[in-house]
């Protein structure tokens, strides 16, 4: 059996349908197995807002030249005080 990778297709998320569906949405089992997985998908996109997209490698590097991590300067030490733990 080979391990499952990131890309691999996952399964469809039954249990967690089935809890918005039921639980918060309401639905009836009928109502619920009559919509399509799209149907329930916009359902919940109007319940809980628009997922938005990760940041794409453009994004995160565009944010790295804006934002860079800089050194300390050196003779700058952090100071740590053990007494707050």
């Amino acid at each position: 059996m080979r391990a499952l990778l990131a890309s691999d297709p996952q399964p469809f998320p039954w249990r967690e349908a089935m809890a918005i569906g039921f639980g918060v949405l309401k639905l009836s089992s009928r109502e619920f197995w009559s919509l399509t997985p799209r149907e329930l998908a916009a359902a919940i996109e109007g319940l809980a807002g628009r997922a938005s997209a990760p940041m794409d490698r453009a994004a995160f590097e565009d944010l790295t030249r804006r934002f860079p991590d800089h050194q300390p300067s050196p003779g700058i030490t952090a100071s740590f005080d053990e007494s707050r733990g």
